[in-house]
């Protein structure tokens, strides 16, 4: 029997590992995520963001995974990535979404616990078992590459393990996406700013439900491993995938400018994001 997203986070911080959430924008880059994860016999979650859920649709997201999870036989979950309304969450429940995320870090704490918990109340209505995640903290909102860490982000304060606690307690969220030094997009040529591990460790023992760690891209081996053992058992990647993707394609049209057939060039994009989804799948996974 397949197993509930819920069950797939707890078990993975019971062993101190991760499951991978990487955002797509088409179903090439679907069938590179779930290729990787067939080839390591791990679970996935997709996501997408608001604006990659424009492109793509709800209903045809909710589709395209289920066919994913027929097709390559693994366990594959949709994940409604950074929905700014209430109206946009509950449109993702009724697709058939495995999780929503409302994200209120940019409205006020109150604001924030009072909107997250009616998309809770919402999803337990539905009669399906939706994880709802709330974020604490601001990190930022472009998933792409950065020359600098935006002056929005160097002066936010990060959440206390308090602030965490009492947002759990005031919304009944199932997973909670905290600010640790993490940061959304990629810095050119060098590495994202370290993550304040001894942040996670707090927090987490204080907290119950999933935590999740955003902004994964550019992030070093270390932190990622750090982050795990620390309590975080969600990662999100997004910009890093955009990359591969591009470059990929990219690469196949100088070899071969003139083709005009989509599967010819696209493929190479489809591959470059499973090279890369298989090296973070491996290192969230201990493999």
């Amino acid at each position: 029997m397949k197993k509930t997203l819920k069950e797939v986070m707890r078990e993975a911080l019971e062993v101190q590992k991760a499951v991978g959430h990487f955002n797509i924008s088409d179903s090439n880059q679907l069938n590179g995520i779930a290729m990787a994860a067939k080839e390591l016999s791990v679970p996935v979650i997709i996501g997408v963001s608001e604006g990659e859920c424009e492109f793509v649709g709800l209903t045809k997201m909710v589709a395209m995974v289920k066919a994913a999870a027929i097709e390559y036989g693994i366990d594959i979950f949709t994940n409604a990535d950074h929905t700014h309304s209430i109206e946009g969450c509950k449109a993702a429940i009724d697709a058939g979404m495995d999780s929503v995320i409302f994200d209120g870090s940019k409205l006020s704490k109150e604001e924030n616990i009072e909107k997250t918990r009616e998309v809770v109340a919402y999803a337990a209505a539905s009669g399906r078992e939706v994880i709802v995640e709330g974020e604490v903290g601001y990190i930022g909102t472009s998933s792409k590459v950065l020359t600098e860490v935006p002056d929005d982000v160097l002066a936010s304060v990060l959440p206390t393990p308090e602030d965490v606690m009492n947002f759990i307690r005031e919304t009944g969220v199932s997973a909670v996406a905290p600010a640790v030094g993490n940061l959304h997009g990629m810095l050119k040529g060098r590495a994202n700013p370290a993550l304040n591990i001894e942040l996670i460790k707090s927090m987490r023992d204080v907290v119950e439900v999933g935590m999740v760690l955003h902004g994964g891209s550019g992030l070093s081996d270390e932190d990622f491993k750090a982050a795990i053992r620390a309590g975080m058992n969600v990662v999100h990647i997004n910009t890093e995938i955009r990359v591969a993707y591009r470059k990929g394609i990219e690469e196949a049209l100088a070899e071969n400018p003139d083709e005009v057939a989509p599967y010819r060039y696209l493929d190479r994009g489809r591959d470059a994001v499973k090279d890369i989804v298989k090296v973070r799948l491996s290192l969230f996974n201990n493999l």
